[in-house]
């Protein structure tokens, strides 16, 4: 599903990742052991549509939420750079300050997020009052947010954040990340430690924000099925690096990777002949500090080949406009699979 601009065509990308890197260097023992560095996001490449979501799935440790903080500049890249707009975020046409006004964060731990000596009406209207909105005018934002995220004012306005349920504190970082205005809001992993109904309020009222607002989500999650029920395109990780990306539902009814094929058939069925008789994955990931060489996910891939030890995969158009890392999808990439598909174009 592309994304379209209110002209009717295709819509620009509001976000731009080139070569995203973010390696964590390791201390050495008083015995000189050790050292290196924990390869967390390794050569990232992605671009963000304007009004779309775009969901971010991926097994736990693969780099979802590094990235997310990376392109928020919460932390310092290794290489690479985040283009937002056309612009190059942190240069002297984008500082640091006015990107994120534009791009908010709604982060998974809900009361960590708050300062807890804050009321909530402070909370929301702090980061407007910073951006130089006067007091008056963010209080009365605040409110007016905290209405809309089904918050009465006169009841919570004046609560503190240990006075809310997780699901209430939830809906005041909606309402904190809004508060400036953005154009872009990250969500990493924003409902995954609600209960299954608040989780359902939580992403109907996400999904009623974006349409009012006119906003573009990077959307993390653990959960396939809410991320499909979310998410215009979808970007598989694995290993700190991108395996697929495409359409929701094109990728979701026919992965073309390997890795997204093992992960989809995770998913919990209520069907009885549906149901997963064996793991499909065998494992756990490697280890970041020293990844497999080649495909970084062929010590678990059923497929592989000699090749895949060898050679690293180049990303391909496959299947219905999914772009995918696999040397099964690349011409002359000396895969049996890779020949057999050319033979039979």
């Amino acid at each position: 599903m592309e994304a379209i601009n209110d002209i009717g065509g295709p819509a620009q990308p509001l976000l731009a990742i080139r070569g995203l890197q973010k390696h964590f260097p390791l201390k050495k023992d008083p015995l000189g052991r050790g050292g290196g560095v924990v390869r967390a996001v390794d050569g990232v490449d992605f671009e963000v549509l304007k009004g779309e979501t775009l969901g971010v799935v991926g097994e736990s440790g693969c780099g979802k939420s590094t990235t997310a903080r990376l392109l928020m500049q919460l932390i310092a890249p290794t290489a690479g750079e985040v283009i937002f707009d056309g612009r190059a975020v942190g240069s002297r046409d984008l500082p640091l300050k006015e990107f994120r006004r534009q791009v908010q964060m709604v982060f998974q731990d809900s009361y960590a997020s708050l300062n807890p000596r804050l009321t909530i009406e402070d909370s929301v209207a702090f980061g407007p009052q910073v951006h130089g909105v006067a007091r008056n005018e963010a209080v009365h934002r605040a409110r007016d947010l905290l209405a809309r995220v089904g918050l009465e004012p006169q009841r919570f306005a004046e609560r503190y954040p240990h006075e809310l349920s997780g699901g209430q504190r939830q809906r005041v970082n909606i309402a904190r990340a809004l508060a400036l205005q953005p154009r872009m809001v990250i969500l990493d992993e924003a409902v995954s430690a609600l209960d299954k109904s608040v989780e359902a309020q939580v992403i109907n009222l996400l999904l009623d924000l974006k349409a009012e607002f006119g906003l573009t989500y990077v959307f993390i999650s653990h959960d396939l099925n809410v991320v499909r029920y979310m998410s215009d395109r979808v970007m598989v990780m694995y290993l700190g690096q991108v395996a697929e990306i495409g359409p929701s539902n094109a990728l979701y009814e026919a992965p073309a990777h390997p890795y997204t094929r093992a992960l989809l058939s995770s998913m919990p069925s209520m069907d009885p002949d549906h149901r997963t008789e064996e793991a499909a994955l065998a494992g756990d990931p490697p280890n970041p500090i020293n990844p497999p060489s080649g495909c970084r996910f062929h010590p678990r891939c059923a497929l592989a080949a000699p090749v895949c030890s060898q050679q690293v995969p180049a990303r391909v158009i496959a299947g219905a406009q999914q772009a995918v890392s696999c040397l099964i999808h690349e011409p002359g990439s000396g895969h049996p699979m890779a020949q057999a598909l050319a033979q039979a174009a």
